[in-house]
């Protein structure tokens, strides 16, 4: 039997609603974020948090995207996203997220529009590292991170004003 790489959050389950708290104008600290089995090949790991829903003309909205995550890491806690990066591992990056901030972005969908889907991904990579350069898009890096990606794990939730 295989084990099937899983993200989870103890803040919240796949498909739940989230209350305001997670809104960028409040809190506005990334969830805690665990994953399990991993491929045994794993190098690295880069999370994200994408809303596909966002009215961009097609492109949707980047909140986070963090890489070269170590390869025996298995949880990020509450606010791992926050802009300084202190709570991230060292060696981790952070890439601007649609606001232009390094870091976490919070949801805020447009007032009156149905809920947004917010996807966070785990991505299990096939390189100890990703070398960017320091003003390369969260598009193009995702790129990247797909071009590594062995294996990927994803949790959704939904938020609406």
């Amino acid at each position: 039997m295989t084990n099937t790489f899983t993200l989870t959050s103890p803040e919240f389950k796949n498909g739940d609603t989230v209350d305001s708290s997670y809104q960028s104008d409040r809190d506005n600290q990334s969830p805690a974020l665990v994953w399990k089995n991993a491929p045994a090949e794993t190098k690295s790991f880069a999370i994200q948090c994408h809303d596909p829903d966002a009215p961009t003309g097609g492109a949707g909205w980047w909140h986070w995207m963090a890489i070269n995550l170590p390869k025996d890491l298995t949880e990020l806690k509450r606010n791992a996203g926050a802009e300084n990066g202190q709570n991230l591992p060292a060696g981790s990056r952070q890439l601007r997220n649609e606001i232009g901030t390094l870091g976490y972005s919070g949801f805020y969908p447009p007032e009156g529009t149905p809920a947004h889907r917010y996807i966070f991904t785990i991505y299990a990579l096939d390189t100890d590292k990703i070398e960017l350069p320091t003003d390369v898009t969260t598009s193009y890096t995702g790129f990247v991170v797909n071009s590594h990606a062995i294996a990927q794990a994803s949790i959704t939730v939904y938020y609406g004003r």
